[in-house]
């Protein structure tokens, strides 16, 4: 989609936005307590899997292989793909944005366990647990600017559709450490255009939504973070459909799924950078440091 067009398609999602009194309420903490990657859509083309599984079928976290066999790659991206899992294969765990303690950008920040929307009229805040409290703003009912200057989450503005806040976002930067558009080193590039709907779900919808995604991403076993489903809560749950778009790295759009549900504790406290010695590679992450003040 053209800048113009994406200008006049916010414009007339303005015009429609609800009343402030009338927008659902996503508050709360939410979990999605699976790993490692975003859960499939149930039609239509879908993100990079994992081509090393348990013995149960799911998604083995412990060793990530893309599929850079998925025909939403072109054939630069599936090499890159492909070269993350040859390392992976081999007993290596590469780096990442979260296992470096670097901003997650978008899409890739969608794998995180546990989630907050803080809403207001103007603006929504996201808050995201893993591995480093990072936080995402989001302005509410303006187009974005002529000229988008990138940045770690890129510029992201976001309007309701009835029950639906659906959010738009561009300008993600490129020029940064470990740029990846998902866990298995799928890359991205200035193109890069994510759509995100969010939408509050029903118990059973809910219910039925996770264990659908389990099929493909291994439940974490209970844990005292309290980043895990609340199990006597019977209230509904969210969910997040998103779109991924970028003529650089993918032949056409594809979708995921991300589904939460109440969390059972309160906000956990993660420190990512205080644990940064990687016993495999015998040396500390890349975290982000600085060899004079910033003022």
């Amino acid at each position: 989609m053209n800048a113009q067009l994406r200008y006049l398609v916010v414009l007339a999602a303005m015009a429609a936005t609800p009343a402030w009194g009338q927008i659902p309420d996503f508050s709360g903490v939410w979990a999605h307590p699976s790993w490692p990657s975003f859960e499939p859509p149930l039609t239509g083309p879908g993100p990079v899997r994992n081509r090393s599984r348990l013995r149960t079928g799911e998604s083995n976290g412990n060793q990530l292989v893309g599929d850079y066999t998925n025909p939403i790659l072109k054939p630069h991206a599936a090499e890159v793909v492909k070269k993350h899992g040859e390392i992976s294969l081999a007993g290596v765990t590469y780096p990442t944005p979260a296992n470096q303690c670097w901003p997650q950008p978008v899409p890739y920040i969608f794998w995180t366990i546990g989630i907050q929307l803080l809403q207001e009229p103007n603006r929504i805040t996201i808050l995201y647990s893993n591995p480093d409290h990072e936080v995402r703003h989001v302005r509410l009912n303006e187009p974005h600017p002529a000229q988008v200057t990138p940045s770690w989450y890129g510029d992201s503005v976001g309007h309701y559709e009835g029950d639906t806040l659906v959010i738009d976002t561009v300008g993600v930067k490129i020029g940064r450490p470990f740029a990846m558009a998902d866990i298995f080193g799928t890359p991205y590039t200035q193109a890069l255009h994510v759509v995100e709907r969010y939408r509050l779900l029903d118990y059973e919808a809910a219910k039925a939504a996770q264990e659908r995604g389990q099929k493909e991403n291994r439940l974490l076993p209970f844990n005292d973070s309290g980043m895990d489903v609340d199990p006597t809560y019977r209230g509904g749950g969210l969910q997040l459909e998103f779109t991924v778009e970028d003529e650089g790295v993918f032949t056409m759009p594809w979708s995921a799924v991300m589904t939460y549900r109440r969390a059972r504790g309160e906000w956990p406290e993660f420190v990512c950078a205080e644990n940064i010695r990687e016993y495999y590679y015998n040396k500390n992450s890349e975290v982000p440091t600085a060899d004079k003040p910033d003022f």
